[in-house]
């Protein structure tokens, strides 16, 4: 309180409006947004690791099924040996259907359907040539390839596991009959001869027949083995006896 010439004046302290409170109200805002976007990013982390995670654990189970069941395919190439040791007087003819011999191939031949997609001359193996229920080469375009007559042999079944087998084997001859006809040309190990080997174990490096041996063409064996989650592998094997 002043007094100016009698009067008296009271002064009352006047606040200036400075927008403190209102900045304090535009902080928090920000900080909450912030917060959110942090939020979101750290579940956006956290999904892509469990997809992540769970991609690993699928590839890996994925590839622990293929091993299985490309050792399941070794067992029904094991069984198409010994069914060639077992019919090894007939072998010049194709076998009967459902037995899986043929006596001849031919490079046209697409074993996997997925060798020669482009070419409509393929031929084709009727894996499922038994089933019913299924198509004649379903899993192939219709037009894509001119033939589906070939049959292969269903293996053993492997105790132990679910794991089904099926093989086809070819004689790698370009006819059937006897693969020592001079018509008839077939695959045979270099440097091959019909004579006996007499020469046994005689180490002579000057004289060749050493290594001779009866002739005979080789064989293609390729199985098809199917296990869990319809997970199918296929093996191919050239033998010569």
């Amino acid at each position: 309180m002043k007094n100016v010439k009698g009067m008296n004046l009271v002064l009352t302290p006047h606040r200036r409006a400075n927008g403190h409170g209102d900045r304090c109200h535009r902080q928090h805002g920000i900080s909450l947004l912030f917060a959110l976007l942090a939020l979101v990013a750290l579940s956006l982390a956290t999904l892509a690791l469990v997809r992540s995670v769970d991609t690993g654990t699928m590839l890996m189970g994925n590839i622990g099924f293929k091993q299985d069941v490309t050792a399941t395919a070794d067992q029904g190439t094991r069984q198409a040996i010994e069914w060639l040791n077992a019919n090894a007087a007939s072998l010049n003819t194709d076998a009967a259907d459902g037995q899986g011999y043929y006596a001849s191939t031919t490079d046209l031949v697409d074993v996997t359907g997925r060798q020669m997609l482009n070419d409509s001359t393929r031929a084709l193996v009727n894996w499922d040539w038994d089933d019913a229920s299924l198509k004649d080469c379903s899993s192939a375009t219709d037009g894509s390839f001119a033939s589906c007559s070939l049959k292969p042999a269903t293996g053993t079944a492997v105790s132990g596991n679910s794991n089904s087998t099926r093989y086809i084997i070819f004689r790698m001859c370009a006819q059937t009959g006897d693969y020592a006809s001079s018509t008839n040309n077939c695959a045979k190990p270099v440097a091959n001869s019909s004579s006996s080997a007499t020469k046994k174990g005689e180490l002579n490096y000057s004289d060749p027949l050493r290594f001779s041996g009866t002739s005979g063409p080789y064989y293609r064996i390729i199985v098809r083995a199917k296990g869990a989650r319809d997970t199918t592998s296929f093996t191919e094997t050239i033998v010569h006896f």
